[in-house]
This record gives C-alpha cells, structure tokens and sequence, in this order.
C-alpha cells in the first residue's frame, strides 16, 4: 500500500501469515513472492498507520507545512519476505523513491514502523542499524533489542521482555507464588526470557523456579509428552509460559490427553488475547488464566475511517492497491475482474467494489480491543513529533555542529534520530509516550483474566495494570475482587515449595534444593522470630527472655528472697520469733533481775548480749526482700556489727569468769582491777569499734550494692547484693570468726572452774553451736546461687542466734521460772552440796 507525499514513511505488517516463493535471485522482485492465508486483524494495523498519517495530515498544530504519505509492506510471517521488504523501504529500489540527479534530497523512508516479530526487527536492525535509519517496532519485546550499541536507531512503543519478566514477578509476589513452572519458546523471544526471568527472580528474592523447559518448535509429541509429565509431578501450581499461540495450541493438547488440571497459568502478551485457545474444551484448564496484555487504548475516529476503506476497481494492476483488493476478496468471498478460470461457474461471485463492510461480520470493524493497533498509532506519532521538532529549529541554536539544524532537503537518518530520542507527547487517551536511552517507551501493561461464565462463554476482562513511570517507578495495580480463580474454593492457589515458617521459627536451607525449599527450625531459648520466613532468629535484650512460642520477647522473671514465698515466709517468721524469745528473755532477766542467778551472771552484759542478739534476729530481714542499695549496704555491716557485739559480750563474760576464778586464789585479787563495769563496757565497744570500722573501709572502698545476675539461669534474673569487696566480706566474717574462736579457747578452759553453776560451760557449748554453723555457712553460701544464698545466710545468722540464745539462756531461764529453789546464793555458789 502506498501513498504519496512531501516525506513518506515505511512500515512493515504481518497482513498474511505464510508465504510461498520460488527460488530467490538478487533480481527477484517483491511481487514474486507468493504469500498466503489473509489475516484481517494485520490488515488492521496496516490501515492503523494508514489512519494515523490521516489524522496527523489533518492536524495544523503538527506538521503543518509538510504532507506525510507511507509505503506499508507484508511480511507474511517469514524473515527473508520482512527482511526483502526493509531492505526495499530503505534503499529505495521503487522508480516513486528515486532521489534527484545531484543524490541530495528526502532519503525513500524517513522510518520504518516494525516489525511485528523480535527475530525479524533482529535481523532488520542489524542492517538498517548500520545506515541509522530510526525503526519503531510495536510488536517486538526481546529485551536484547535494547542494547543500543548493536542496534542504534532501534525504538519500540511495546514494553520489552525485561519490563515483561518484572511484571510477572510482581504479580508471584503480590499471590505469594514462590513456586513456579517456567515455559518458553524455542526461539529469540523465549530463550531471552528464560535468562532474564531466572536471573531477576533469584534477585528479587520472588520466588523460585520448579522447572524451565522449552516449547520445541512444530510437531514433537515426545518432547510435549515428557514436558507435561514434569508439570504433573512437579508441586508447582504456576506455570508461565513465554510462547507463542501456536506453542500453546500443541502444549494445550498434551494437558487435555493427560488431563492436568489445577493449574494456574499466566500467560505472556504473545498469547494473551489467543481466541483460538478459549474455546469450551481447553476452559475448564485455562479458565482463570492470568496474563499480561498490551496496553489498550482507544483511537477517535478510526471505524468510520477503516468503514471507508475501498478498493481501486479502475486499476487492477495498481500494486499500491493490492493489499486493499485482497482484504475486499477475503472479505466478501469474491474476485475481482478477470476471475480465475472456472470461479463463476463453481458458483463464486465478482466483486463491484460497491460491496458494504457495515453488513458483513469482520473482525476488521471491531475497534473496542485495540491493542497493537495503540502501539502502531504511538509508533507514527513518534515520528510525526520527531519530525515536527526538527522542522522547527531555528538556525544557529540547532543541536548539530556549529548549532546547525537539519533541513528537509539535505536530511540525514541519524538526525531524525536524535530528536526520536527526545520525543515527548502524551496520546489522546491520556499515555506519555518517550523514550529511554535504550529506546523503550516508558512501560504499561494491561493484566487480563481469563473469565469462564456458567453458560459457557469465554471472556477476558481487565483486572489490572503494571506500569513504570518517571517519578513513582514501577506500580501494581490489580482488583483482586474481578479476578475469577477456577478452583474449588474460588481463592488464589497456594504455590511454594515449603509452606511459610510461622513466627518463632526460622527457615534452614534444604540441602541440594532451591532457596524455597526449606525447613522451619524452632528458634532456640533466647532467640525470638517475629515475622513470617524469618531468615534469622534475633537475641532477645539481656533483662528479656523468648517465649514458649519463641515470637516475641517477655521480661525475665526476677528471682530474690521474696517475703511472699515460702522460704521467705519461714524465714521471716524465724527472725521474728527469735526477736521475741530475746525480747522475753530481757523482760525475764529484767523482771528478775535482783535475784542471784541474773545477778551472779554479769546482768549488764546479758543484757547487753540480749539487745544483741535481738539485733542479730532483726538483721536478717535486711536479707529478704528485693535488694536495693541502701539494704545491700545495710545487712552486711549490721550483721557484722550485730554478731560482733555479740560475741564481744561472750568473749568479755568468759574472760570475767576466769578473772573471777583467779581473783579467788591467795595473790589474785589484784586481777580483777581489770575487769571492773567500765572496762567491761569500754571492751566490748573497742572490739565492735574495729568491726565498725572495717564495714567503714569496706562501704567506702567498695560498696555492696544490687546487681542483676543472668548467670545462673537463662531465663531469670537473679536480683541480688554483690559484696563489691570479697576482701572487705572475708576480713569481716574473719574478725567474727577470730573472736569465736577466742571465746570457744577461753571457755573451753574455764569449763571445769569448781563452781555449781559454771557459765563457762554454757558459753563453750553456745560457741562450739556457733562455730559449726558459720564453718558449715561459707562451702553452703558459695555453692548456693541467687536467692539461696541469701537464704543460707539468713539460716546461719538465725541458727547461730538461735544457738546462742538457748545455749546461754536456756538453762538460766529454766531455774528462774521453773526452778526458783535454785535461784539462791547458797546454791549457785554450791555450799551444802555434795560436790562441796
């Protein structure tokens, strides 16, 4: 199909789809070749950019001073026809295209609108390249057009391949298909997608590939076979298929021979819109398919255009008419004039040319699904505005040396290239359309569902659409609400190798599988995973444990001698019992405390020991509780002054004993100058002033003080009081010990005085009690952790009191209360007695 004018355009369309040709010589002429099987809808797209160099003629805004005419050739489906066909678009072999004597003017095309097939823009780029001739495809997608330094004048209205793949994974990730089946073509288009769609997959960390097998190319019902085989077994609920219609045809009959069924499949633009695959039969298998379609839009006004589509009956040989007679032929099943011989006697009818398209069913009319129709129409403008924006430099602020423009007469490819690659328009139906550096146009696809109504019918409806823009980036938009899913329970399938690890778990890799193939480990104590496919379990802050699910950290308990507890309890009420015994015991001995037996034993300093030992019994409950710092710094310097007065008034009562056995002796007396009622005083306070003072050093120095320990356990913190200074603890309890031990020699001496009640006796056993407990304290209190520690030493101050107590007053309370016969002079100092 031609049409004259100022600058004339190319294009190449698929308008049949086989082609038949003898042998081809470098002298053998387009007409020659023989192709067959009229396709309306490719005739379509060749009136498409017919109607669009109409529209952009008519527009004034656009081109005003300039004409636009075309040259549209068929390349009937098959490489050397569209190869021909380029090649005489571009060296202007036809008599209409030669330039002037001189060689200067209009090249033949100014650009060629195509091809349809990635294999054929491959192989026309790689020549028309070399001359910078601008193509505009609007059917090719291999994402391997898009390297600029091989095809340098290559330009495309489709999204490619690359943009294809992302759209895909967006939509696995948006259902959650971490698994799924590959298939492609055997050809450019479907080898380039399978490389592409493993790489961005693994990189986007979408999912993964069950398998990834190629569509072998004619008949091949082994390898169908066996391709099917693995879809059946495979676990994989997807499957997306890179192919062409006629793939899908043979694929489609394996499927039904072998009936697999339960498969979601997604589909690329090559196969999308395929009519001849939504029949009843394949339904109940591709119902519910999803796919990726080429972008629809509307063009105004091209019915009533394509409606006035005619033939030239006047000029039968006029080859720029050629395309439009065989439309009408196919059309209204006639022949022009002359008629093959024996057409009008088998009942064929001759076509007038007068016939009308509105009363006939074509799919030529139908202009509500217009798909690469859009891309064509983008395609043509593309130029047009290209054109246009050359043609309005002004001179001296061109983009060529010395700022120079092109002009129309001495016009050179590559320019026309230049501002192809800086156009910007958008559609009448609202699309940006520019190019990227690599000559793609900005990227949107439609998102068709596959919708099997109940009476039977087949529709493919829009749910959504993909797009990249130059702000947002790329966008998925899909109405989850319109998509038909042709399953059971009419929800989205679920495709993955491993189901998802729930919260508290973490995925190990499956050795010699996928990424998605993996088990769910149980995170360990301590460890929590509060997402779903955690990678990794994460540590839980030191005061926080994991909890039995292991999806989220909780406060550790806290553990310390609580008066809530038991033990605590018990404790507690030993403390206070023992508080009360010596409170008794004090109110006995000062109620009593004229009689011989209260008198006889030093009653200012069993008094004073009582007070004590009330001290004693009242410091352990600096030990229960929770620790803070004031009771940490507290309970070891009152212990330690509390036991040390009280063993200073032990130490002090056994060595008046002895001073008093001495003073009975001829020359003695003068020995108990030294143990009068204020040096007994001044005693005990000097010893219990050194105690003082070593809790001062060890306070100072290094002070108790509370501290929470995750050492013993891992899911408790162990509150409790560290000594600061093991130092300062040993030389305390040492200084106890020390006095003990003095004390325990000095009665244990004095134990057999010739008296009848004998104190020292008394004081050696409440000693030897005293000793055992607090050697038995220091193995039991370093191997107790936590709170048992503070229990063992509460238990060693309390036994040790308690000892003390009954071991010293036991006895003396026994006589005053029970036996007050004894409670006399005569029979404490034994006179009477046998022993005497």
């Amino acid at each position: 199909m031609h049409k004259s004018g100022d600058v004339i355009l190319g294009g190449l369309f698929e308008v049949h789809y086989t082609s038949v040709f003898p042998e081809l010589t470098f002298t053998s002429e387009p007409n020659q070749l023989s192709c067959q099987g009229f396709d309306p809808p490719g005739f379509r797209h060749a009136m498409t950019m017919a109607f669009a160099i109409y529209e952009i003629n008519k527009n004034t805004n656009l081109l005003p001073n300039v004409t636009l005419g075309y040259s549209l050739y068929d390349n009937c489906a098959t490489l050397v026809t569209g190869f021909s066909a380029a090649l005489s678009l571009a060296s202007g072999r036809e008599a209409k295209f030669l330039l002037q004597e001189n060689c200067l003017g209009t090249p033949p095309v100014l650009g060629i609108v195509g091809d349809s097939f990635s294999t054929f823009s491959i192989a026309t780029s790689d020549v028309i390249g070399l001359f910078k001739l601008p193509i505009v495809s609007y059917f090719a997608t291999c994402s391997c057009l898009s390297d600029r330094q091989r095809f340098p004048s290559f330009f495309r209205t489709i999204p490619s391949d690359a943009f294809q793949v992302h759209a895909m994974i967006q939509i696995l990730k948006r259902f959650r298909w971490t698994w799924a089946g590959l298939l492609v073509s055997d050809d450019d288009y479907g080898l380039h997608v399978a490389r592409s769609f493993q790489s961005d997959l693994a990189e986007s960390g979408g999912g993964c590939l069950a398998y990834s097998e190629i569509l072998p190319w004619g008949e091949n019902p082994t390898e169908l076979k066996r391709i099917v085989e693995v879809m059946k077994k495979s676990s994989a609920r997807v499957v997306i298929v890179f192919a062409h219609q006629i793939h899908m045809i043979q694929l489609m009959e394996e499927v039904v021979k072998q009936n697999v069924t339960g498969l979601q499949w997604i589909a690329s633009e090559a196969w999308t819109a395929a009519a001849v695959l939504q029949t009843p039969d394949l339904m109940p298998y591709l119902g519910g398919t999803l796919g990726i379609a080429i972008r629809r839009g509307e063009i105004p006004g091209m019915r009533d255009f394509l409606l006035r589509t005619r033939p030239d009956v006047q000029d039968s040989n006029n080859d720029g008419n050629s395309m439009v007679r065989q439309f009408w032929e196919h059309t209204f099943e006639c022949r022009f004039a002359p008629p093959p011989a024996g057409w009008v006697e088998a009942g064929g009818a001759v076509c007038t040319g007068d016939e009308d398209l509105e009363k006939v069913e074509t799919d030529f009319l139908d202009v509500s699904n217009l798909r690469p129709e859009y891309n064509i129409y983008k395609a043509v403008y593309a130029l047009a505005y290209a054109l246009d924006n050359m043609l309005r430099c002004v001179p001296g602020r061109g983009p060529f040396s010395g700022h120079s423009c092109a002009t129309l007469q001495r016009l050179e490819p590559w320019q026309l290239v230049h501002y192809l690659q800086n156009v910007n328009f958008t559609t009448p139906f609202g699309d940006q359309v520019s190019f990227d550096e690599n000559g793609d146009a900005l990227p949107i696809y439609d998102i068709m569902n596959w919708l099997w109504l109940p009476e039977g019918r087949t529709e493919v409806q829009n749910v959504g659409e993909v797009k990249r823009s130059a702000f947002k980036g790329e966008e998925l938009t899909i109405h989850e609400d319109k998509i038909f899913w042709n399953f059971e329970s009419k929800q989205p399938p679920q495709s993955v190798c491993s189901k998802s690890c729930p919260p508290g778990t973490r995925m190990a890799r499956k050795k010699d599988q996928p990424v998605c193939c993996f088990d769910c480990v149980l995170c360990s104590e301590g460890k929590i995973s509060n997402e779903t496919d955690s990678m990794e379990c994460t540590s839980c802050p030191e005061d926080f444990w994991s909890s039995p699910q292991r999806d989220h950290c909780v406060p550790k308990k806290t553990e310390f001698l609580s008066y809530h507890e038991p033990l605590g309890i018990c404790l507690t009420a030993a403390s206070l019992v023992g508080t009360c015994i010596s409170a008794v015991v004090l109110g006995i001995f000062t109620y009593h405390r004229s009689t011989p037996m209260v008198r006889a034993n030093n009653s200012e300093l069993s008094f004073l020991l009582l007070v004590s030992l009330q001290l004693c019994f009242l410091c352990s409950l600096l030990f229960i509780g929770r620790p803070r710092l004031w009771t940490c710094q507290l309970r070891h310097a009152a212990f330690g002054i509390s036991f040390v007065l009280c063993v200073s008034c032990i130490l002090v009562k056994t060595m008046v004993v002895l001073a008093v056995f001495k003073a009975s002796k001829p020359g003695g007396g003068a020995s108990l100058k030294w143990f009068g009622a204020v040096q007994q005083r001044g005693t005990v306070m000097a010893l219990t002033s050194i105690q003082a003072a070593i809790c001062t050093a060890w306070l100072v120095s290094s002070s108790p003080a509370p501290h929470k320990n995750t050492q013993y356990y891992n899911d408790k913190i162990v509150y409790e009081c560290v000594v600061g200074s093991t130092v300062g603890f040993a030389v305390l309890l040492g200084y106890i010990g020390l006095l003990a031990i003095l004390s325990f020699l000095l009665a244990f001496l004095a134990r057999n005085l010739p008296d009848n009640f004998n104190e020292a006796k008394l004081i050696t056993f409440s000693m030897l009690i005293f000793c055992a407990v607090w050697v038995a304290f220091v193995p039991a209190y370093v191997n107790s952790p936590g709170k048992y520690a503070d229990a063992v030493e509460v238990f060693a101050i309390l036994a040790s009191s308690f000892g003390l107590l009954v071991a010293l007053f036991g006895p003396k309370c026994y006589i005053i209360l029970l036996k007050p016969e004894r409670n006399t002079k005569k029979a404490i100092m034994g006179r009477g007695s046998s022993k005497s």
